[in-house]
């Protein structure tokens, strides 16, 4: 057996408005479900972004939910979702419309050039470390 793809990405906020608003409104991701004070949930073409409230989930289920074993993180987290170069220069402006500062910004060493790519790095609401690069840092 081999795991060919990871299905679900996973960070926690406390404010899930807050981070509604800024995966929705700032990331342009499609909300897919959400319950007040537990999660909110995103879809990408194939693959999903799922934002939980540790408080609510670090609590073990009652008997006849979901079996979901408890689970939950404290501290910043981090994403990265995949761009273009020119995507990327994009990002930089949409962003910067957005009000949402760039923390750190670099092209990656590597001495296969094909593997140099860009990428750049700001917080969610939360304080999760968001990057946008170029999938070939990863030969990808």
């Amino acid at each position: 057996m081999k795991a060919t793809a990871i299905l679900e990405t996973v960070l926690y906020a406390v404010d899930l408005d807050a981070a509604r608003a800024f995966y929705a409104d700032v990331m342009g991701l499609a909300l897919y479900s959400e319950v007040k004070g537990r999660h909110v949930f995103f879809r990408l073409d194939r693959q999903m972004v799922l934002i939980f409230n540790p408080d609510a989930t670090e609590v073990p289920p009652k008997p006849g939910v979901l079996p979901v074993p408890p689970h939950g993180a404290r501290g910043p987290g981090h994403l990265c979702f995949t761009a273009t170069a020119a995507e990327i220069d994009g990002w930089k402006a949409h962003l910067a419309a957005k009000g949402i500062a760039i923390e750190t910004e670099f092209t990656w060493p590597n001495r296969d050039a094909a593997k140099q790519g860009h990428s750049i790095y700001f917080r969610d609401p939360a304080g999760n470390s968001v990057e946008i690069a170029e999938a070939r840092i990863w030969g990808l």
